[in-house]
């Protein structure tokens, strides 16, 4: 089988050097068979011989303590037609309930809850009715403040749907969180379509209450089945991410499971884990080199 290995950096301190490559094809027992995808920032290095589960541990072991992802998969069908994402601490760098909770001087109390439902270690559908009740009472144009003030995208992010949508591919935002930000966010990034949970509100006030039924783990899982029969894909043709137990369904279901900054449990569940790149690691997976971003 031909095997690809893929080395991402941080872009923020470049380490995917000439030493680098050499070590780790030195380390595949291969020669002349790599290609940069980005100078000190990606490189491919075709092999085979190998099944990829030990070939990553080896590289991982010549990497070191380096700022540098590593993945290893078969080079067929890396491209992929479906991104099936989730938005909070994935496509956007925050927690968007823990964020309204400020807005109260609740957020230690709310942000604890989402910690431990995103560790896996409560339900989700439970705890997100926990959280919201904590909210009763916000005012809705908090929200607006919320976004404006608060919410910052993860980098990378559009330029991976823009990417990915410039080759074909259908991009979904999927999200445990609310209506209200994933309209926007998926708007800014330029996803396809957004669905999550609709917080309640009445003149202009939360009621403290989400619409049921509530869209958890499964509904991620079951948009992600719906999308690839609806488009006539095959499970192989698609790439999860997210970084919370409530993406674990998704992440396991899709060709390519990626975990983005993840918990433990998920990092560990995914076929692939980002620790130190940005969003743009997910083009370098398939291939994609720097000069096929599509910038806008």
């Amino acid at each position: 089988m031909s095997l690809v290995a893929t080395l991402v950096s941080t872009p923020t301190a470049p380490a995917v050097d000439t030493d680098l490559v050499r070590r780790a094809s030195d380390a595949l027992g291969v020669s002349g068979t790599t290609t940069v995808l980005s100078p000190g920032l990606a490189a491919d290095i075709r092999f085979s011989g190998q099944d990829t589960s030990s070939a990553a541990a080896e590289l991982r072991s010549v990497v070191g303590q380096a700022p540098v992802d590593v993945f290893v998969q078969p080079e067929s069908g890396r491209r992929k037609r479906l991104l099936i994402a989730d938005m909070d601490s994935t496509m956007i760098r925050q927690e968007c309930i823990d964020e309204l909770a400020a807005e109260l001087g609740l957020k230690d109390r709310i942000s604890a809850i989402t910690e431990r439902a995103m560790r896996g270690e409560i339900e989700f559908e439970p705890a997100l009715r926990e959280r919201v009740a904590l909210l009763k009472g916000l005012p809705v144009s908090a929200i607006d403040t919320v976004l404006s003030e608060r919410i910052q995208l993860m980098p990378g992010g559009r330029t991976l749907v823009q990417t990915m949508k410039a080759n074909g591919a259908y991009c979904a935002l999927v999200s445990g969180g609310f209506t209200h930000f994933t309209k926007v966010v998926a708007n800014m990034i330029g996803f396809d379509e957004n669905q999550a949970n609709t917080l309640l509100e009445d003149t202009g006030l939360l009621t403290g209450e989400v619409r049921e039924p509530i869209l958890g783990k499964e509904a991620k899982r079951a948009r992600l089945e719906y999308l690839v029969a609806d488009r006539g894909l095959s499970l192989e043709e698609t790439l999860a991410v997210g970084d919370g137990a409530n993406d674990l369904a998704m992440i396991e279901r899709a060709g390519a499971g990626v975990a983005y900054r993840a918990k433990p449990a998920v990092a560990e569940a995914a076929d692939f884990r980002i620790d130190h790149g940005d969003l743009t690691a997910l083009l370098y997976l398939q291939g994609y080199a720097e000069h096929d971003f599509v910038l806008s």
